[in-house]
């Protein structure tokens, strides 16, 4: 389950500006805007699971539902050749396709005696299934061939194959069934007592903004290293996903040898070094540049959100723990990632040059100088939490 659910969106994902670019004649300002859709999918997916997968129907039959949908709208996505109808089912299908994640998670911790030991283990397949579908890009040579479409019929095909074998999982019936819905839980609100907290604030503060230069990795990698000449992006971009598999299950280590502050730090810092790296590397001699940087995305993933979410966890305690992860969830993949992708095209297309292509080195900087930013002031202002 864990691996086809995450396989459907990495094997399009990835390289879905690299597709817009080429094949819709697509700017940096609409690039943005179709990456942009995970973040209003992000936004609106507590209310599918709090207004209706938590009361009314089980888990299992609600994913395998939105898995159906999805592969019809991945197919029709296929045979679009504007931007304005691409858009358009691309928003719908991300509306229906990131309920999926906090439904996959349900159906997990349903069926686990021991979530907090258990879990990483199922969890990890997801990313698996991600670097299964890089993989398989570059396998098929689909980015060289100028094949992209391809990718969202793929999509289609396991979509639908997860979208019947969900019906075959467990029973995962809705925890709050016959309860009213509460719009301050469904949002996240009940947390924000925790605002008061000086710490806490700045914390949410860093997370929210941390999430402008993240906006610009997801959506400008692959046409960079494809625009500057390396072969088979997508399988190399999984470099990343493998990382963050091996610092996931060395996060227990650090935490207990570093503490909070440190671990979040770290990974502030491994964004600046990334995109750093990238600004200077090139696909020749400084090949290793970008290798470095990809590799990086387990210390910039793990350190900082995994962290957080921890974090987030010690603060909140059991009364309001849902609510704050929720509202964090909102802050970070929701209104952070939308304005990062937004100003990610904004600065593409200020920095392209005529007759395609852009100043890449340029682009980086941009980035790296925010996430040196937030360093700072999170290391000036933030103070180490004592344990709970």
């Amino acid at each position: 389950m864990m691996f086809l659910n995450f396989f459907v969106w990495g094997i399009w994902f990835v390289t879905l500006g690299t597709y817009l670019a080429t094949k819709l004649s697509a700017d940096g300002i609409q690039i943005g805007l179709a990456f942009g859709t995970q973040s209003l999918g992000a936004i609106i997916a507590p209310f599918i699971i709090g207004l209706i997968a938590d009361r009314f129907f089980s888990a299992q039959k609600i994913l395998g539902i939105l898995h159906l949908v999805g592969a019809v709208i991945m197919y029709y996505l296929s045979t679009v050749d504007n931007f304005s109808s691409f858009y358009s089912l691309l928003l719908i299908y991300m509306i229906i396709y990131m309920p999926s994640l906090a439904l996959v998670n349900a159906i997990s911790f349903k069926q686990m005696d021991n979530p907090e030991k258990q879990f990483s283990f199922i969890r990890v397949w997801g990313t698996i299934g991600w670097i299964a579908a890089g993989l398989l890009i570059g396998w098929l040579a689909l980015e060289q061939k100028g094949a992209l479409k391809s990718t969202f019929l793929i999509s289609a095909v396991i979509s639908a194959v997860l979208g019947f074998y969900s019906f075959m999982l467990p029973n995962t019936p809705p925890p709050k069934a016959g309860s009213k819905a509460n719009l301050g839980e469904i949002l996240g609100l009940d947390a924000l007592s925790l605002l008061k907290d000086k710490n806490f604030f700045i914390f949410f503060l860093a997370s929210l903004l941390i999430c402008i230069p993240l906006a610009f990795y997801y959506q400008e990698t692959n046409i960079f290293l494809n625009e500057i000449g390396v072969e088979k992006a997508a399988g190399k971009m999984t470099m990343g996903q493998m990382s963050e598999t091996i610092f996931l299950f060395l996060m227990p280590l650090f935490f207990v040898r570093l503490g909070i502050k440190k671990m979040l730090l770290i990974g502030m810092l491994a964004w600046l070094v990334r995109y750093l790296m990238f600004g200077f590397g090139d696909a020749a001699s400084g090949v290793w540049l970008l290798y470095g940087g990809i590799i990086l995305h387990g210390v910039c993933y793990d350190f900082f959100f995994v962290t957080g979410q921890i974090y987030t966890d010690q603060r909140a305690g059991d009364r309001i723990r849902s609510s704050a992860q929720g509202m964090i969830t909102l802050a970070t993949y929701g209104v952070g990632m939308l304005i990062g992708f937004w100003f990610a095209g904004l600065i593409a297309d200020h920095y392209s040059i005529a007759g395609g292509g852009h100043v890449w080195k340029n682009i980086w900087m941009i980035p790296a100088a925010i996430a040196g930013f937030i360093l700072v002031l999170f290391a000036l202002l933030f103070k180490e939490p004592k344990k709970m």
